[in-house]
């Protein structure tokens, strides 16, 4: 607890090792277990990566999630019991991935329900997390606490990936059901030891919230509370800002490294190097949102909406370098300006994760977790559409022109697009008509003109 009231920094460290803890378990699943379903057992690409679109189709339950957290008027059990889901999620996709070796049927069986717990338990655990830090964390740290978080996901994912990497090797499926498993009962430790009295001793930084007074909230039937939710104009306009931005942001995940083996002849060391440099910009963005939402607080400089409307044109500007890099291959710099690329969304998720973490509070007390929820899912459903039509944008082009550079071309021109469209959505997210019930300047001095904006992972 820190002195200013809210969570300190050590506070929001531990919240952070939940993040770890989450995607150490999604990053097995997304990752080892697809490797093994088509290398070791030549299974079609497509089997993995419909069972991760089961996942990410689950996400639509997330306001159903934080709706529950709202109503029993504590966070810490729903996270608790959404991690301990999604491990036995992960347990079972291991051993369902192992089955396929020798009982195909039965192990697909297996792997869809161990799906289906996945997509629950991060959905219930990741909206709960959310939601918690945005009602205990003060504004002047929403910032610096976004990118603590966020960063320490990250670090959970190349941790997690690099010791069950030294571990799985050599494959055996007794190994990757071990590893699985280890990991799944390591992640539900950290993560009660790291709430532990964390809500209990921690007060709410808005007093006028019905659930942070240690009450819960009305007692309203779900198919009652959503549409009072969605109603809200600031919750339903940034729903529409997370949705498409979040789709110009994830289009790319998937066709960046083919375009660079493509249109710039890479090799395949060179092309996997390109996602380590994104990765780094990604660090660099946050870190620099973070600093400057906590030291610039109050100032212009300071304020997450700022943050944000960079972060989108930024973005914008670094995929229309990717069109114009198609003209002058090989001689463009792909790799700093991947670096680049990374760097700008860096700090468009970030600013959006804290402006996110602003508006929770804002409307109807007591629905921090449903607003969560409602975000969440239009980022999580935006990320798995996103993927999917990006390549199948690149494939279709690619058909219509006869070759491969005009199709990736025109997909980044495409995410350029909605990223700029977002950017005018989120100057408009901040405006009074558009503040909902409460004026953002409410919510605190610093972050009165970051109204608003999102990312999530994940």
């Amino acid at each position: 607890m820190s002195r200013s009231g809210g969570l300190g920094w050590l506070g929001i460290v531990r919240l952070g090792l939940v993040q770890s803890a989450l995607g150490a378990i999604v990053v097995l699943s997304t990752s080892a277990l697809n490797r093994v379903m088509v290398v070791e057992h030549a299974l079609p690409a497509v089997l993995p990566g419909a069972l991760v679109t089961l996942h990410h189709a689950l996400q639509f339950l997330r306001p159903r999630w934080g709706y529950g957290s709202d109503m029993g008027g504590r966070r810490t059990p729903w996270i608790i019991g959404g991690v301990a889901i999604l491990g036995v999620g992960g347990t079972l996709a291991a051993v369902a991935t192992a089955w396929m070796g020798w009982d195909f049927p039965p192990a697909l069986a297996l792997a869809i329900v161990a799906f289906i717990l996945i997509g629950i338990g991060v959905g219930a655990a990741g909206t709960c997390l959310l939601a918690l830090l945005a009602t205990r964390v003060v504004p002047e740290r929403r910032a610096a606490a976004a990118t603590i978080v966020w960063m320490m996901m990250i670090a959970g994912f190349a941790i997690t990936a690099g010791a069950s990497g030294h571990f799985l090797s050599p494959y055996s499926p007794e190994r990757l059901v071990a590893v699985c498993g280890v990991v799944a009962a390591v992640a539900l430790v950290v993560t009660v030891l790291a709430l532990l009295g964390v809500e209990r001793k921690t007060p709410a930084v808005d007093s006028t919230s019905a659930l942070e007074a240690s009450e819960p909230a009305p007692k309203i039937p779900f198919r009652e509370a959503l549409p009072q939710v969605w109603g809200e104009k600031s919750t339903r306009g940034f729903a529409v800002f997370v949705f498409l931005s979040m789709l110009a942001y994830s289009a790319q995940d998937l066709i960046l490294e083919p375009f660079g083996g493509l249109v710039f002849n890479m090799e395949i060391g060179e092309t996997t190097k390109l996602s380590g440099l994104q990765h780094s910009g990604v660090f660099v963005g946050m870190l620099l949102v973070g600093i400057a939402g906590s030291v610039l607080r109050g100032t212009r400089l300071g304020s997450l909406r700022l943050w944000t409307l960079i972060g989108c044109l930024a973005s914008a500007i670094a995929l229309g370098g990717l069109v114009v890099a198609g003209f002058m291959a090989p001689n463009w710099p792909l790799r700093a300006w991947v670096f680049y690329l990374g760097f700008a969304t860096g700090i468009y998720a970030v600013a959006a994760i804290g402006s996110m973490m602003t508006l929770a509070g804002q409307g109807q007390p007591g629905r921090e977790g449903m607003r969560m929820g409602v975000w969440g899912a239009a980022q999580a459903i935006a990320m798995g559409l996103g993927a999917f039509l990006g390549t199948v944008a690149v494939d279709a082009t690619r058909l219509l022109v006869g070759a491969p550079t005009p199709a990736y071309q025109a997909v980044f021109a495409a995410e350029a697009v909605v990223f700029v469209l977002s950017a005018v959505l989120a100057a408009r997210i901040g405006s009074p008509s558009l503040a909902g019930s409460r004026p953002l300047a409410q919510s605190g001095p610093a972050l009165d003109a970051a109204a608003t904006e999102t990312g999530k992972q994940a």
